[in-house]
């Protein structure tokens, strides 16, 4: 069930108007969550649940014995090998059998398996897999509620691409009453309403352009190349960011609080700040899991890049079974290698200011050119594109139908998310005045009727 679908515009107030009328008795609403996030996830295919609902169980045992257990490290392990292994089986496969095949030349078709990529599979096992872990840390009990733990790895609306939460956020949510907050809820609308017109109205308009220029690239000039490009970094901007808006405030309808996954990051003065800011919840776990276990920034700046790049190629592999997205993180650790190298990566913990508009500048430069790597689907077409984009005369992009709507649009984007850079969101307009509120409000609604593309599926369902 798509976001930016009339299912889920249907499907949202049934379940939370069943959700409140039993505001008194939060084990009930726990069951009505699992009720809805399963039908909600069972709307693509209905196989999907099995696989949910497995890993679901494992992670719960799991925990338990390995609170109990005088070998918790054994049941931690098992817990993270059959979780990877459902992961790795279903996504990763297939990749590695092709991999293997063509590097020494064998036929390898009969072996391949032919199985649907379950959606959000990466999202969903990565947040079982932190409850586990966190629990051999110690960080939280185990919980013998298992109907509040699956809600917990299932909640429909950050269940198919996040925000990737943690027990330690999530789950004691589920384990206490909650209760309406109109405040909140208000809010939560209006973060929905910003998340839809980043989908329907910037990237599904953006993806228009895009999709024609990329398949086309080898007869493109450079400019309409370089115009692609930029386009496709609000496309996949908008299309996620706008899917984790409207997560989270449909989160807040329900009295339940999730983290931000996205904090403006194209107003970024530095690749280390940008990242900091992009996809937080997926970042911070491989911090925490990763990055640090490894050792961190702890042991010297040569194992600091080891250890980045170890993250980087992760995380390029987290997001597609194919060798673009290892070289798109590859690309992006390669960018961090002089910030390591002189000790800026923890600068920038205020907003940025007009006068830092050339930093801004060059750290989208470099970092969306990334997004080739990312956005093509082999290395051929890498290699076309960006053929296209440094040897191809520079001319006036070609204005396709469309076309100057969907840059006003982006710029649009980029000015609000300016002004609002102080903010905990760009439609936070709760210390306006009332009428200027109800008037920002409906100029977004009419502009999403009135430039919103078709409905399209969001990108990161893939992952």
């Amino acid at each position: 069930m798509l976001f930016n679908s009339i299912e889920y515009a249907l499907f949202l107030p049934i379940v939370f108007i069943l959700y409140w009328l039993f505001s008194k008795q939060y084990k009930i609403q726990n069951v009505l969550i699992v009720i809805a996030s399963y039908i909600f996830y069972g709307w693509w295919d209905w196989r999907f649940l099995i696989l949910i609902a497995f890993t679901s169980l494992c992670s719960w045992g799991s925990g338990i014995l390995i609170e109990k257990s005088k070998s918790p490290k054994c049941w931690l392990a098992a817990n993270i090998v059959v979780n990877l292994l459902i992961l790795c089986i279903f996504k990763y496969y297939n990749f590695f059998v092709s991999s293997f095949g063509d590097l020494f030349n064998l036929k390898y078709d009969s072996l391949l398996l032919k199985v649907i990529l379950p959606v959000g599979i990466s999202f969903y096992t990565f947040q079982a897999l932190s409850y586990s872990i966190d629990v051999y840390r110690h960080k939280i009990s185990s919980t013998r509620d298992i109907v509040a733990f699956f809600a917990y790895v299932c909640f429909f609306p950050q269940l198919v691409a996040g925000p990737i939460e943690r027990a330690t956020n999530l789950l004691p949510q589920f384990q206490h009453k909650r209760s309406f907050d109109y405040d909140e809820a208000i809010d939560g609308v209006r973060r929905i309403l910003w998340g839809l017109f980043k989908k329907v109205v910037v990237a599904d308009n953006c993806a228009k352009y895009v999709d024609v220029v990329w398949n086309t690239c080898s007869y493109q000039s450079g400019s309409t190349a370089l115009l692609a490009l930029i386009l496709f970094a609000f496309q996949i901007y908008c299309d996620f960011s706008g899917y984790s808006d409207i997560a989270i405030g449909s989160a807040r309808l329900f009295g339940i609080r999730l983290k931000d996954n996205f904090r403006m990051p194209y107003l970024s003065r530095s690749v280390a700040e940008l990242w900091k800011r992009w996809h937080i919840s997926l970042n911070t776990w491989f911090v925490d899991y990763v990055y640090i276990p490894l050792g961190g920034s702890r042991e010297g700046q040569f194992r600091t890049i080891i250890n980045t790049f170890v993250i980087f190629l992760l995380s390029g592999l987290w997001h597609g079974a194919n060798w673009t997205f290892v070289l798109w993180g590859a690309y992006n650790a390669i960018l961090f290698v002089p910030l390591i190298l002189l000790g800026k990566t923890k600068k920038y913990q205020d907003v940025a200011s007009w006068h830092e508009l050339p930093k801004i500048l060059f750290t989208f430069s470099v970092f969306v050119i990334g997004w080739v790597f990312f956005r093509s689907q082999s290395m051929s077409v890498v290699q076309d594109y960006f053929t296209t984009l440094f040897t191809h005369p520079y001319t006036l992009p070609m204005m396709r139908v469309g076309l100057k709507r969907t840059i006003v649009m982006v710029v649009l984007l980029v000015v609000v998310e300016w002004l609002m850079r102080r903010r905990n969101h760009a439609l936070d307009i709760a210390h306006l005045p009332v009428v200027a509120r109800y008037m920002i409000c409906y100029a977004i609604i009419i502009i999403t009727m009135e430039f919103g593309a078709d409905s399209q599926s969001f990108i990161y369902f893939q992952f």
